[in-house]
């Protein structure tokens, strides 16, 4: 079957791309286009992999670029997405724009061309702190960001498509991936990267919040299940470790590992508004478990030092004197 992958230039996007390709699938990249003729992280793949890419340069906010990307394919992996959360705060409008309207120009395009799948991905920032753990698919939805009030908005538009025309949609929810090729706008790699340069005291924002992180391979994985199971269609889904780490473990591991030496200090400029900060995400992933043959296959630990390692050797592309929205 030939596949698109929108965002496929991005973090998650560019090793799903990477993986369907080894998994025998045509794939076609939709990036963003851009005069430099940059295609972002899928720049960095091995030409065995992109010989077998068809790369299509467009704006996921065009819906003729959309449709014309669209023709011709079984399915699409709607990744493409506006998602800095600190961004959203000044700048709500193109979120409108990319996360909304992006979506709907998927979903029409879809319905018109009658693609046999559409996968929209969701974030589990949909959800907001916790009113319950671990949060099943059937948590209600809080918009603590314009970020998060967008996907919120893109999901629904997705179900409503589903319900009223019977457009073969799935909704997948990644809970916090993290990973090789991650920007330094997340706090992984934003941690990492300000280690790897040498800092003793390492600027980060709330350090009680908890977060379910997941390896991107495990997250790409569970793509790949939910799109290759029959009974995924119409349902949402989390994809989730169910495992609960706070922000300021997350950063003592990362300096055990790294330098020992390093403490961190609170910076004010990086943290959220009060009642716009999620507080505790812990993800139930019984749903997928029982749905798909997907399961976890990266501990925390493991992913980390995969994650160190790239970072380690590709800190020259990282800003690491600056806060990254």
């Amino acid at each position: 079957m030939k596949v698109l992958v929108t965002g496929s230039d991005g973090f998650i996007g560019s090793h799903l791309t990477e993986e369907l390709v080894k998994k025998g699938y045509q794939v076609k990249a939709f990036v963003f286009y851009n005069s430099f003729n940059n295609w972002g992280w899928l720049d960095t793949l091995p030409k065995d992999i992109m010989r077998n890419v068809d790369i299509f340069q467009g704006d996921i906010r065009d819906p003729n670029g959309v449709q014309e990307a669209m023709k011709g394919i079984s399915a699409v992996f709607h990744l493409a997405a506006l998602i800095g959360i600190p961004f959203s705060y000044h700048s709500p409008d193109t979120y409108v724009d990319t996360n909304i309207k992006g979506t709907l120009n998927i979903l029409q395009s879809a319905r018109k061309l009658e693609t046999k799948r559409v996968l929209v991905t969701s974030t589990s920032e949909v959800y907001g702190t916790a009113q319950y753990v671990p949060i099943d698919e059937k948590h209600p939805f809080q918009g603590q960001s314009p970020y998060s009030a967008t996907k919120i908005g893109s999901d629904r538009l997705a179900e409503s498509f589903y319900r009223s025309f019977k457009l073969p949609v799935t909704i997948v929810r990644p809970f916090n991936t993290y990973g090789p090729r991650q920007s330094a706008r997340a706090v992984i790699p934003t941690i990492i990267t300000q280690l790897l340069a040498g800092k003793t005291q390492i600027k980060l924002g709330a350090l009680t919040p908890t977060r379910d992180f997941n390896f991107v391979k495990d997250t790409v994985n569970g793509f790949i299940s939910i799109y290759e199971s029959s009974q995924t269609i119409g349902e949402e889904i989390n994809i989730a470790s169910q495992r609960e780490v706070s922000i300021g473990q997350l950063a003592e591991e990362l300096i055990r590992q790294i330098n020992p030496k390093a403490r961190v200090v609170c910076d004010t400029e990086r943290l959220r508004p009060e009642n716009s900060e999620v507080n505790r995400l812990l993800g139930c992933n019984e749903k997928i478990l029982r749905l798909t043959d997907w399961k976890v296959r990266y501990s925390l630990e493991a992913g980390l030092s995969h994650t160190i390692e790239f970072l380690r050797q590709n800190l020259d592309k990282y800003k690491t004197d600056i806060y990254n929205l």
